[in-house]
């Protein structure tokens, strides 16, 4: 017993591990951040209703949204700016590695006659040869990656983009890095059942690792017949770490927002937006 809560425990490296298919493709957890994405009310797998429509109405107007604009959305979930954007009538492509959420996308666009074309797979792993005049990666996506897999996004988004093409994103903030606190805590069924249908047991430890402003909520899940560990990472940003990222790779920042819905720019806020464009 002691070995096990030694190593239930344990620090691992920044971003050691990565286990983000247990989340978004697991039958049981999509089958919960699918009710999250689609609940109208709340900041959880996806903005809020509301937020999502003025985001929406900012993006068509600051990229100058047309009808054949080119957009792909990584991590597009159910659709809910994809199919926003193909009633402007722009050629939009939504990637995500939830089978359940692109599911449920493509039968909202069968029903309301939208021409999206939609791509179940992990985006790190995503090829194509068709080019985009914008790319979206929107819900703080960005924070999730490592390093090392930032540096691919990065190089990716550079071939994937037309010339003079644009990236909008957005991360978390230092300020938000400095309200996290490291934790440890222990409860039956942890999250109210949300890991599994069955009965478990459910220790959660964050760590913060202040020289690499990260965060780790790391999620050790115990049912009668599996242990399992869940690692969700995030990385907090300034302004200044986010723009040297960009621009090791090819892109040029050109403006900073509070979201990803044009609010001025606000050091204090726990989020910002970042437009870069390709050099």
């Amino acid at each position: 017993m002691f070995k096990a809560l030694k190593k239930i425990n344990k620090r691992p490296k920044a971003f050691e591990f990565y286990t983000a298919n247990d989340l978004w493709t697991d039958d049981h957890t999509s089958k919960q951040m699918i009710s999250f994405h689609l609940n109208k009310e709340v900041d959880v797998a996806s903005r809020h209703e509301a937020f999502i429509q003025r985001s929406v109405e900012w993006i068509t107007s600051h990229f100058s949204i047309t009808a054949g604009t080119k957009i792909a959305d990584f991590g597009c979930g159910p659709g809910l700016y994809a199919s926003r954007l193909s009633k402007l009538r722009a050629r939009v492509t939504g990637i995500d590695f939830s089978n359940r959420s692109i599911q449920y996308a493509q039968e909202v666009a069968n029903r309301e006659g939208l021409s999206i074309y939609y791509v179940t797979e992990n985006y790190l792993d995503y090829e194509t040869d068709d080019r985009f005049h914008l790319i979206l990666m929107i819900m703080c996506d960005f924070c999730a990656l490592s390093p090392s897999q930032r540096k691919k996004m990065l190089s990716k988004f550079q071939t994937l983009l037309e010339p003079g093409g644009s990236v909008l994103l957005d991360v978390y903030s230092l300020n938000a890095f400095e309200q996290r606190e490291e934790i440890a805590k222990y409860e039956t069924n942890l999250l109210d059942g949300f890991w599994s249908p069955n009965k478990y047991y459910g220790f959660l430890n964050t760590f913060k690792y202040e020289k690499e402003k990260v965060v780790l909520d790391k999620y050790t899940l115990i049912e009668a017949d599996r242990t399992w560990t869940v690692y969700n990472w995030l990385q907090y940003f300034s302004a200044e770490a986010i723009k040297r990222e960009f621009a090791e790779c090819g892109f040029t920042v050109d403006e900073l927002y509070s979201d990803v819905a044009g609010a001025p720019f606000d050091i204090k806020a726990n989020e910002f937006a970042v437009i870069a464009k390709k050099q």
